[in-house]
């Protein structure tokens, strides 16, 4: 394919399609991975990131080659090396500075940057998991806003266990995020555990989500009705039965 009416020439905004940048604390490596190989698929440039592809010599290596196998050589050499170019320049858009200055090397291709960074989130890996393992058993709803933003940090730190190497099931995810909840939360706590097998993690967030809103209306009710009791529409209505 001609290299002026590549797909991946048309890209002006990486961060159009990566919608977030690449940190060390974030630990969102393998999120980051996958959104970067779908991109890559996506616009025809996959083979860069491709450790079995090998990039065209730069000139023919046959002895008996001709001066047109050596132009097609090289012009074969400057069009994979100007998408490369362009690929890299993704992955230096789409991760923060102290990165980008670990992998920066005169000379780099895509997947050289790419293994580099692998190489960075899976140094230390055992300390990171006793990091994460803390932060994950000791996160609570009370920390957070709402349901929303604290099943949203507990599957953060799910995914951040499995960019580290440490898979964590969907059972000690549950378990975690009821042991997280508040006591207003009791009753459908107990209606979870009682469950088998216990509800995957998108169930029980939707159950913790509704039971929120539920709370949430109740309480807007309490507030119209401050006694408690029937609320002043329904007691008019009542006298005006009586009168009748």
């Amino acid at each position: 394919m001609d290299p002026k009416t590549h797909p991946a020439i048309t890209v002006t905004n990486i961060r159009n399609f990566i919608l977030f940048i690449l940190d060390m604390e974030s630990g969102q490596c393998t999120s980051w991975e996958e959104l970067f190989r779908i991109h890559c698929m996506a616009f025809q440039v996959g083979n860069h990131i491709d450790s079995e592809v090998i990039p065209p010599s730069k000139s023919s290596s046959s002895s008996t080659a001709t001066e047109a196998d050596k132009t097609k050589a090289s012009s074969e050499f400057e069009a994979w090396s100007r998408l490369d170019a362009i690929v890299l320049q993704w992955i230096h858009n789409t991760i923060l500075n102290d990165l980008l200055h670990t992998i920066l090397k005169p000379n780099t291709i895509t997947f050289q940057a790419l293994t580099a960074l692998q190489n960075i989130f899976q140094d230390n890996q055992s300390t990171r998991v006793v990091y994460l393992d803390n932060k994950f058993v000791s996160t609570r709803l009370d920390h957070h806003p709402n349901i929303s933003s604290y099943c949203q940090a507990m599957k953060m730190l799910v995914d951040q266990h499995a960019n580290a190497g440490n898979l964590v099931s969907n059972q000690r995810l549950v378990l975690q995020l009821i042991a997280g909840l508040n006591e207003s939360y009791e009753g459908v706590v107990m209606i979870i555990q009682q469950t088998t097998p216990l509800h995957d993690f998108y169930d029980v967030r939707s159950k913790l989500i509704m039971e929120e809103a539920r709370k949430a209306h109740q309480a807007a009710a309490t507030v119209a009705s401050p006694t408690g009791g029937p609320s002043a529409t329904a007691l008019t209505a009542s006298k005006n039965q009586c009168l009748i």
